[in-house]
Formats: structure tokens, C-alpha cells, sequence
């Protein structure tokens, strides 16, 4: 059995102005549900129902899609969920 093994030989370039990042939140066991959904909706802007649906998702799945767009936009998000110590990350639509 061979295994192969493929470098990256060159840094991948990501235009940061692009839509194609998304914001996720993963579930954890020390933020109530209140805690969270006002936090999604500060870090938002959304309404209580879908910042409830995203918190309910993370919660159920392990993870939920916060917010996409840009970079800098998910990044100010970010910023926000992770002022109470929520876990999350960005990821980058291919």
C-alpha cells in the first residue's frame, strides 16, 4: 500500500473581500441559552427568533453557521461571541 503525501509549495492566497467566509459557533456547557442568544443578536444585529434558532442549532449539532460575508465582517462577530468566552471559528467557502 503506498500512501502519498501532497506539500503545499506555495502560501494559498484568499481574497479577504470575498463573500465566502463563514462565522460558526460551537456549543459549550457554561453559557445559559439567554447568555448566548443576546449575545448572538449584539454580535448580529439579528432578531431574537433566529439568534434563538442559531443558538438552538449549536446546541443540538455542535455547531452552527453565525453570520457569512466577509472577512472582516465575520472577524468583528467573532469579536463579539468571544467577549463572553463562546468558542468559535471562521471558515473559508472553497
Amino acid at each position: 500500500m503506498s500512501t502519498q503525501v501532497e506539500e503545499l509549495l506555495s502560501p494559498v492566497d484568499i481574497d479577504t473581500s470575498s463573500e465566502g467566509f463563514t462565522l460558526i459557533m460551537f456549543n459549550d456547557s457554561y453559557h445559559d441559552f439567554d447568555e448566548v442568544i443576546n449575545q448572538v443578536i449584539k454580535a448580529t444585529g439579528y432578531g431574537y427568533d433566529r439568534a434563538e434558532a442559531i443558538t438552538m442549532e449549536a446546541h443540538n449539532k455542535g455547531r452552527a453557521a453565525v453570520i457569512s460575508g466577509e472577512l472582516n465582517k465575520c472577524l468583528q462577530s467573532q469579536s463579539i461571541l468571544e467577549e463572553i468566552s463562546l468558542r468559535t471559528s471562521i471558515e473559508v467557502s472553497a
